[in-house]
């Protein structure tokens, strides 16, 4: 940004003229360098100045950043601490060393954060893996030993275990305490995010994808919810939901990072900086949950990030590593092994399995689409009807899931317990239950087939609810049970028909199949078509399995998924959730021909300032009266001459700062034209600037400089400039607002709102749908669930004899109803007509209660 000068003056500057005014705003930048000391004064009141700007914006909740004025502000920062430094160690050159240990420290910040928050990460999920486990466990049996053990560590080397004991002998009386614990543990981590972090409930993956970009959403990544996320998950991930760890620990993974980054000067002022500090810590999320640092990085580059430069993937590989080292040294399977699923194969594949591994990869696709569809409408559904009943919503699923779940040998134990069953090989000892067991094998394709629709249609109505869940596991837990179940099958029609040419390539007195690779390779299928990522998956699986023989077959069926996902859609279901919740978000993985300019798309009713002539009053009836975030600046009304912009917290702090050093009039002229450029150039024939400090009290100022405060090279286009170019504008360098300027005349402008409202126009044009239909089904089933409550209300207060009254969503708030409501709950799904996209240039707060905690 250029120096700017904001002086008080009895009289208005002369308003230069167009031509002037032009040649002016492209030497602003360079003046105070050429200025000799009265430049470096302007240059040292200019960073005092933005200095107390950011203090005061700190970047507004449910705002966009600006990333153009920010990487300004930075360099304005480093102008002025290269000054100062220059200007100390010239009067104490002795103390040289001190300069080079305070430059060795400030280059060095990034990787002393890097590393703390890599430790911090890996000392966190190598806890949660450790609590999980257990918390899982206690809700079929205990340790007679230690209680704290769980069953692993309990039977810990023993063939026979007689130290693990279920709760009691009889099956119902375990039955209904597995019913119990699961009830509580769902009850206590809905209670505790309702009560303490909102924004610790669901995966986080969708958000961090938006505030990397530059939303900003205050309390999202802070220590109360990096608090309560560790808190809750494990209760989550114990109560049975069909949830899963792995996506949020990438929520939590990044809070780690954003809490550690802000005791550093350097992160805690500059948003840029740490993006890149978020950007490491999502790759070290992914790197603990799958013990794949390098997948997590490029999780984090193909997901994860829409900036990410060449030091941000060098500093994500350093953070991930550090953190499956530390998870590597607190070891908590007591296994060597980073996380519990993980396996190795020591046999080959044939190349006729590939009609088989084609199939899966069609699965993986097709299970993707339909999760997507359907969880959507169960979002809907949640935010419109049960956003007041999120812990009563969140402990019903609970016992629905263990009521269900209990019966079925795969969906009774966790889900990351059971992939490690059904990733084994049956050679070596590992069976489970008779999983291997050719006597079992029809029940087992059938008890496999009720685990895989049982869980994709829990995971549908569980995923969104208010506890910490993720999607991760619960997709490779049903593509596992699925590729389990096709290599069961495959298996059985090898050993019907041995000498089959089809099967020719199999060695006899050898296994053919493994159906623990088809399991595995299931689980990579789901994984793939319900994020839609290709590469970080194939390397997440090969580093879990360590397999180099098995990275062809994954490429075929993460290939086969995205293929086949991409015919339904784009985007997975983290996009998705963009779209749902109305985050505006320009995914830089789109690629648009709408074949229009941007005048078509454009705000063509601009709210601007004029120059001159704008008296005090009015200034603050337009601050009071319009909620836009920043104003364009022009000459006058009539002429729309394009002099500048104007943030509006840089307006509020110059009205302020002039009220506080003297009495203002109310009829007082604001000026924000730039001064004369002949007098800027020349700075001896020029009288010294009166500032805010050296202003004298005086009563009845006639007159205020504003000019100092305006941006007078903002971004600015042509009309005819292709609505694909203004895109890449925002995807690429990211900017809140683009002026759009007609042979220097203001002529509109245009938000990252205004270009999702006009892509999702036409593409609601091209799509046509009815959603009157849908609605009608939610209003039958709302009336469905309030009769179901009313009866359960009657029968449990008839026999209690009236001393127990439930609650219902028709009779008033229960014990499970709360007040609060998640503001994520306030936002629309983005549709042509919706206005409910937040782009930063308006009134954010739309009813919204958050707390910075």
């Amino acid at each position: 940004m250029s120096a700017r000068t904001t002086s008080f003056s009895a009289h208005p500057p002369r308003r230069p003229s167009l031509p002037e005014r032009r040649i002016s705003r492209r030497l602003s930048a360079l003046s105070s360098a050429e200025h000799g000391q009265h430049g470096a004064t302007t240059g040292s009141t200019e960073h005092d100045l933005t200095e107390e700007i950011e203090k005061i914006r700190r970047y507004e909740d449910f705002t966009t950043i600006d990333w153009i004025q920010d990487a300004a502000r930075e360099q304005l920062r480093r102008r002025a601490r290269r000054k100062e430094n220059a200007g100390f160690f010239e009067r104490d050159g002795s103390l040289g060393w001190r300069r080079k240990l305070r430059e060795s420290y400030d280059a060095g910040q990034a990787w002393i954060v890097v590393t703390l928050v890599g430790a911090a990460i890996g000392l966190n999920a190598a806890f949660l893996n450790i609590v999980t486990e257990w918390l899982s466990d206690v809700k079929l049996g205990y340790c007679t030993t230690a209680f704290y053990l769980n069953e692993d560590f309990c039977c810990w080397g023993e063939d026979k275990c007689e130290d693990w004991h279920r709760w009691t002998s009889l099956w119902p009386v375990n039955y209904f305490l597995y019913f119990v614990f699961s009830i509580v543990f769902a009850m206590a981590s809905a209670s505790l995010v309702k009560a303490y972090a909102p924004y610790a409930a669901g995966s986080g993956i969708s958000e961090i994808k938006c505030i990397i970009a530059g939303f900003v959403m205050k309390g999202f990544l802070g220590f109360w919810t990096l608090l309560i996320k560790s808190i809750c998950l494990p209760l989550a991930i114990a109560s049975g939901l069909s949830v899963g760890k792995e996506g949020p620990s990438v929520h939590y993974a990044v809070c780690t990072g954003n809490v550690i980054s802000r005791f550093f000067d350097k992160y805690k002022r500059n948003a840029a900086k740490t993006r890149e500090i978020l950007s490491a810590c999502a790759a070290a999320g992914v790197a603990v949950a799958f013990g794949s640092p390098i997948g997590g990085v490029l999780f984090s580059l193909e997901e994860m990030s829409s900036y990410f430069p060449l030091k941000t993937m060098w500093r994500s590989y350093f953070c991930a590593l550090v953190a499956t080292a530390v998870l590597a040294a607190m070891n908590p399977f007591r296994t060597g092994q980073l996380v519990m699923f993980e396996v190795r194969y020591d046999r080959s594949w044939h190349f006729f399995e590939v009609i088989f591994f084609i199939f899966i990869g069609i699965f993986g696709g097709l299970y993707g689409a339909f999760v997507m569809k359907w969880n959507l409408r169960a979002q809907a559904f949640r935010k419109k009807y049960l956003s007041k009943y999120a812990i009563l919503e969140s402990t019903l699923l609970a016992a629905a899931t263990a009521l269900l779940c209990y019966p079925n040998m795969f969906l009774r134990i966790d889900m990351t317990e059971a992939m490690e069953k059904l990733f084994l090989e049956c050679e070596g000892g590992h069976d489970y239950d008779g999983l291997c067991e050719a006597k079992n094998r029809w029940s087992m394709v059938l008890s496999l087939l009720f685990a895989t629709i049982m869980r994709t249609f829990l995971v549908i109505i569980s995923y969104g609810c208010k506890v910490p869940a993720g999607i991760f596991v619960p997709s490779m837990a049903i593509g596992a049970s699925f590729g389990r179940m096709v290599g069961i099958l495959v298996q059985a029609l090898h050993e019907s028909f041995t000498h089959a040419k089809f099967f020719a390539a199999c060695e006899p007195d050898v296994p053919c199949i493994t159906p623990g690779t088809y399991a595995f390779l299931g689980a990579a299928a789901a994984l793939s078509g319900i994020m839609h990522i290709t590469v970080s998956v194939v390397v997440i699986m090969f580093e879990l399995t360590g397999a180099l023989t098995y990275i062809l077959p994954t490429m075929i069926v993460v290939g086969v998924t995205k293929a086949v996902s991409e015919r339904f859609g784009k985007g997975g279901i983290a996009d998705r959730m963009i779209w749902f919740n109305g985050f505006p978000f320009l995914d830089n993985k789109e690629e648009h021909t709408f074949g229009v300019p941007v005048s078509q798309v454009m705000t063509s009713e601009v709210t601007s300032v004029p120059s001159t002539g704008l008296n005090m009053r009015s200034l603050e009836n337009l601050m009071s009266q319009s909620k836009y975030q920043g104003f364009p600046i022009i000459e006058d009304r009539t002429s729309k001459a394009l002099i500048g912009y104007i943030g509006r917290t840089e307006l509020r702090y110059a009205i302020d700062r002039a009220k506080k050093e003297g009495f203002i009039s109310p009829n007082a002229k604001c000026f924000f034209s730039q001064p004369d450029s002949t007098a800027v150039q020349t700075p001896s024939t020029a009288a010294p600037p009166v500032t805010f400090d050296a202003i004298e009290s005086t009563t009845g100022q006639q007159s205020i400089d504003f000019s100092r405060f305006i941006d007078p090279t903002p971004l600015a286009i042509h009309p005819r400039l292709p609505l694909e170019t203004v895109m890449e504008l925002f995807k690429k360098m990211g900017p809140r607002v683009i002026l759009v300027e007609y042979r220097g005349r203001l002529a509109g402008l245009v938000t990252v709102k205004d270009c999702l409202k006009f892509q999702f126009k036409v593409e609601a044009h091209e799509t046509t749908r009815d959603d009157s239909t849908l609605d009608e089904r939610q209003e039958r089933l709302w009336g469905v669930i309030n009769r179901v409550a009313d009866w359960i209300a009657d029968k449990v207060m008839s026999v209690s004899g009236g001393r127990v009254k439930l609650g219902s969503p028709i009779r008033g708030p229960g014990l499970l109803q709360s007040d609060t409501i998640d503001p994520r709950d306030h936002r629309s799904p983005i549709e042509a007509s919706n206005y409910a996209i937040l782009d930063g240039t308006e009134d954010v707060d739309a009813g919204v209660e958050l707390q910075d905690r």
